[in-house]
This record gives C-alpha cells, structure tokens and sequence, in this order.
C-alpha cells in the first residue's frame, strides 16, 4: 500500500509538473524586434485595418485622428464576457509601459511582458501573421495617442474559462501563423494578409469548434445566430455574388449593391477600411472573391 501511494504521488507530481509546463506562457525570444523603427504614418493604416478602434475606443471614433482607446466595450460570448482593455499610452491603466518587445508579445504571442496569458478575445491568432516591421509601426502610432487614466474593468467569465493559465492549452491547438486560403497573385496575396492578420475578419466571420478555435474547414462560412447575438453572414463567393467592384464600393462608402447601408456592427470597421489606400479595398474583394465557395 506504501509503495502505490508513492507511486500515486509521483504520478501526481509529475502530471501537475507536464501541465505547468503545457500551460506557461511562452514569451518571444529576446531582440527580436532589435533593429527596428516604428513609422506611425504606416501606423495608422495598420491600425484602421485592424479595425481596432471598434473594441478599444468609443463608437464612431474610427474617423477621429488621435482617438482616445480606453477599452470598455463588452462582448458577449458562451464563456462569459469579455471586456477590451485601455490600450492608450498610459502607463498604469494602459500600456505605455510596454517596450516594443513587449508590445510584439501580445500581438504574437498573446503574453504580457508581465508574463501572463492574454485571452483570445484579442485576436492575436490572427496577429500572428502580422509583419514585425507592421506591428513596430503600430506601436509608434499608438504612442502618439492621448493617454487615458480610465482603470481596465474585469472580464466576468465562467467556470473554467476564468482559469487563466488555461489558455496556453488552448494556444498549443489554436495559435498557428500559417494562411487559410491560397493567394496565387501579388494582389491577392495583400488581400490576404489585410483579411486574415490585420483585418481578422475569420474572428467573426468563421464558426468556431467547443474551446472556441476557429473551424479552418468552414473558412468565411458565417456563424449562425447564438447566444443571443445577430447571425453573421457567409462571406464565401457561395453566398457573397457580389462583383469585385461591388465589394469595394461597400468596404469604401458601406452601401451594399442594393443601397442598403451597413449593419451597426460594422460601422467602424467601415469606417477604418475606407481611410486606406483604394488598391487595399482591391486586394481585398480580390481574396473574398478567391475563397472557396462555401454553403
């Protein structure tokens, strides 16, 4: 009997030893982002593509040059709510004590420079496909922006979503840094990085499997209407008959072929989309048109 208990308690030790080792947080690996300069002109375009004012400042902000991104907005999902964080250049509420380093972490790597998991409800799983030279842009533009005293509020999740170090399992399945869909020309190749790294429409746009991953074989597919949220439509060319010039029109001014006028959901979205250049609105009706059709 002592000896099965020893051996119980040996087979413990090291099943509790393998899953801390599972579930660290894996920074990135020192220098890499060394040698590199932030433009925050090219800043500002990576950040109306990424559409991150639509979590982190107030609504209708997208158009505004120095917009205040002091989080607070609350999603809603089957593991609890999420709550965005303040992302100013504050440097206790928000993240202006963040190095570029550390800043590449969370983008990358979803780990703080404090060495804590950060949710997937940032979407650093697209992220990861951003350019180093893109995310040290990003950074020097959100160090222009004002500064926001505005204290983060906490997530309120359920039960074992609230475990934190959880997450490093869920990134050992989920975080890949490869492309979905093929890009067989220049511009579809930028219509894909636009899309599926700094656009991440996939997060919206793609269903997801039980722990929340996105369901790769169902690419663009839509997600139905769940827990108590609006359907969100297939994007794929089986659904979306839209011509290349239709879908542009839409992602510059937000009327669709019908003159029907965008959904709440994607005001800002349009609204950063339509302050870039007009070949990255080409390049993206190029890879929608490109995917796979899917019913």
């Amino acid at each position: 009997m002592g000896r099965f208990f020893l051996f119980l308690l040996a087979f413990c030790a090291l099943a509790l030893g393998l899953g801390l080792w599972m579930t660290r947080a894996t920074p990135l690996p020192a220098g890499t982002m060394a040698g590199l300069t932030g433009d925050p002109v090219n800043g500002r375009d990576v950040f109306l593509a990424g559409g991150c004012v639509s979590c982190h400042g107030e609504a209708g902000s997208a158009h505004v040059l120095s917009p205040v991104l002091a989080g607070g907005t609350r999603l809603a999902t089957p593991f609890g709510t999420f709550v965005a964080p303040n992302i100013s250049p504050d440097p206790t509420a928000g993240i202006g004590r963040y190095d570029l380093d550390g800043f590449a972490g969370v983008m990358l790597r979803g780990v703080t420079p404090e060495g804590r998991h950060v949710y997937p409800a940032m979407p650093y799983p697209s992220y990861v496909r951003m350019t180093l030279q893109d995310i040290a842009d990003l950074k020097a533009y959100l160090d222009t922006l004002p500064a926001s005293a505005t204290p983060n509020a906490p997530n309120d999740l359920r039960f074992p979503y609230s475990i934190r170090r959880a997450v490093g399992l869920w990134k050992i399945a989920n975080l890949d840094p490869s492309f979905v869909a093929a890009a067989p020309s220049p511009q579809m190749e930028r219509g894909r990085y636009l899309v599926e790294a700094l656009g991440h429409c996939a997060d919206c746009h793609t269903p997801r499997t039980r722990f929340g991953g996105l369901d790769r074989s169902r690419w663009m597919a839509g997600v139905p209407a769940v827990s108590g949220r609006s359907a969100v439509p297939n994007i794929t060319p089986a659904a979306l008959d839209w011509s290349q010039r239709e879908i542009v029109y839409y992602l510059e001014s937000g009327f669709n072929p019908d003159h029907e006028e965008v959904g709440r959901d994607m005001d800002d979205v349009i609204a950063g989309l339509s302050q870039l250049p007009d070949e990255d609105r080409q390049a993206i009706a190029a890879y929608l048109r490109g995917l796979a059709p899917l019913q």
